[in-house]
């Protein structure tokens, strides 16, 4: 494929130009490219070109509550919203306590094609809170762990897990929250697991990465926990940026407006890795009962767009890189920037089009958001991956 008249952006800069994708990957940029014979050619018409967005937080559901989302319906919304490569948690039924199961949902994310799904499996054993001895016996391909939904209660048994990811590379993903005071104090619950996880840490040179980072007193641990040189790299949702005072049910919850305020300003001064949706799909009857989550894949690009660069002047190429390049360093991909030998993956956006979402219209199979019938500006048009298109908007 070759991607004409279109301007390039991506965490180093912008320049207009073309882009020419072969055998699955970049290999060529310029102002002006010669089609070749055979090629496809794309004209963007002047749009603005980004790397192909990755998901550090996913929940496709699958197995278990493909009522709610499976590995197909999930890897549509991720098209629709630009994202070529998710990382999945391991909340499923049965829990994914084994690379087989891991390895069965990669598997099916392949048959399906249009996007990369890297899958995590649980810290503790089927989520019993103890039982670690599953990690030693995973290979290489499975790098993530994580015991998200929920934090690991006991502090040894979370010392004792990233010792064992520091023997074995892998990292360690932490759902802050310390369930004995999440019915006392929501709060209080990130904060002191979120410290209690940065010193087990910086203790055992575990590699850690932070979910859904949402409150102020949170976010300044980990900002000192970095200056201390632990590490830790972490993530903050669309929706933790875009609402307070908000019911809609979450976890962590919708935080107060000096949280939002001291996690965009840290957005601002460049201090945040990565952004990440939280995809969590909900059927109705379930949110109807009080399940935590909204999706996410297919309005994160948007909502981050018209909240920090419309509304607080950031630049296209700070959000290009807590939406792709810092995500993909973490997974460990080629993916996120535009340079030879990258995976050819990007996403065409308009940056001027505002539209208002509608639920109805979502690829993804549950339709939880909070943002519906809300404007947004920035739209994505298309959704390229290894130099074909997964999503095309049927305009261009």
């Amino acid at each position: 494929m070759l991607i004409t008249s279109a301007v390039l952006t991506d965490a180093t800069g912008t320049r207009r130009g073309c882009a020419r994708i072969e055998n699955g990957v970049f290999t060529e940029f310029g102002e002006t490219l010669e089609a070749r014979e055979g090629e496809e050619v794309f004209d963007a018409h002047g749009k603005t070109l980004m790397p192909a967005f990755l998901d550090l937080h996913t929940h496709f559901r699958t197995p278990g509550f493909e009522y709610k989302e499976t590995v197909e319906t999930g890897s549509r919304a991720a098209a629709r919203g630009g994202y070529t490569m998710v990382n999945c948690m391991a909340n499923t039924k049965p829990v994914c306590s084994s690379a087989a199961i891991a390895q069965s949902v990669m598997d099916e994310a392949k048959r399906v094609g249009l996007c990369d799904v890297n899958q995590c499996v649980s810290i503790t054993k089927d989520f019993d809170g103890e039982t670690i001895s599953h990690l030693r016996a995973l290979p290489k391909n499975i790098r993530f762990i994580s015991e998200d939904g929920k934090g690991v209660r006991s502090s040894k048994v979370m010392f004792d897990a990233m010792c064992t990811a520091a023997h074995k590379g892998l990292t360690v993903m932490s759902h802050a929250e310390d369930m004995d005071l999440s019915p006392i104090d929501y709060r209080l619950a990130e904060n002191l697991e979120t410290a209690r996880n940065l010193y087990i840490a910086q203790s055992t040179g575990a590699r850690l990465h932070m979910c859904h980072v949402s409150t102020k007193e949170a976010l300044w641990d980990i900002l000192e926990a970095k200056r201390r040189g632990v590490n830790v790299t972490f993530e903050v949702t669309p929706h933790h940026i875009w609402f307070c005072h908000n019911e809609f049910r979450v976890n962590p919850p919708i935080r107060e407006e000096e949280d939002v305020n001291e996690l965009i300003r840290a957005m601002l001064e460049d201090k945040v890795d990565a952004i990440a949706t939280d995809h969590a799909p909900h059927s109705p009857e379930d949110k109807a009962k009080g399940a935590p989550g909204c999706v996410g894949l297919e309005t994160a690009f948007s909502v981050c767009y018209t909240k920090l660069c419309r509304e607080h002047g950031m630049k296209l190429e700070t959000l290009s890189r807590m939406m792709s390049k810092t995500p993909a360093e973490v997974l460990g991909v080629k993916k996120g920037l535009f340079e030879a030998g990258y995976d050819g993956d990007a996403v065409l956006v308009d940056t001027e089009e505002t539209y208002t979402v509608d639920p109805d219209d979502f690829a993804g199979k549950s339709h939880n958001t909070p943002y519906g019938g809300m404007e947004l500006t920035g739209r994505v048009l298309a959704t390229i991956k290894a130099g074909r298109f997964t999503y095309r908007d049927s305009r261009i």
